[in-house]
């Protein structure tokens, strides 16, 4: 089994009833049941170890992998704005990284739940190609990934990939991805946000895994549970 994030678990809360409900009775009995589990993140692996008891001698990490259309090589879209990435729900913080932005936020990402609304100073793609999402980070000031909670964080590997520069999120998984080539902010507070930004700079080069390697990789460990 592969686990992406446990933030149903973690924050029920930004979650509706049913899927809040059906997690707290499925997930842990699936977690239990699975010989190998699989964790895209330490980060999450280390939630599964925290919220669920699991051995972490259970538990191998394969990160997700980013598209070859996320390179430094391709058309930047015109302007100057500031991106996020990322569905309409609570957890993205998109109403304090909207009042961190002096001028425009352009924001990618389908229409979600919890009562999240573009504010005022957005403008709402919806959801794009990956080739417009591509030219997207490659023209941007930086992406702003400030999130309060994250078990990888897809967007910040894609734009380190497009040279895109990158504010995100302290004490989640996203310093695993980005190093120090990410200046990292407190979600909640929006000055720290704002700050970010001011100080976000062109990151060094960085390739990330493509998908063939991490299926490869996923199906060493489905051998391994098989024995």
């Amino acid at each position: 089994m592969t686990v992406h994030d446990v933030a149903v678990l973690r924050h029920p809360e930004w979650f509706n009833r049913w899927t809040r409900t059906y997690s707290r009775l499925a997930v842990p009995r699936v977690v239990a049941a699975a010989r190998r589990l699989i964790a895209v993140s330490e980060f999450t692996k280390g939630e599964l170890v925290d919220l669920l008891n699991v051995d972490p001698t259970k538990v191998a990490v394969v990160p997700n992998a980013v598209e070859p259309i996320f390179s430094t090589e391709g058309p930047a879209a015109e302007g100057d704005y500031v991106l996020a990435v990322g569905t309409l729900e609570p957890r993205k913080n998109l109403s304090r990284i909207a009042a961190a932005v002096d001028g425009e936020l352009r924001v990618v990402g389908a229409s979600g739940w919890g009562g999240v609304q573009p504010p005022s100073n957005v403008t709402w793609l919806g959801e794009v190609s990956d080739e417009e999402l591509a030219s997207l980070y490659r023209g941007a000031r930086c992406l702003v990934y400030a999130s309060l909670y994250e078990g990888f964080g897809i967007p910040v590997a894609e734009a380190l990939a497009c040279g895109c520069p990158v504010v995100t999120s302290t004490g989640s998984a996203m310093a695993e991805i980005a190093g120090d080539d990410a200046v990292y902010v407190d979600p909640g507070d929006v000055a720290s946000i704002r700050d970010g930004i001011a100080r976000a700079a062109r990151p060094s080069v960085r390739t990330f895994p493509g998908w063939a390697e991490i299926a490869q990789r996923t199906k060493a460990v489905y051998e391994e549970a098989l024995g």
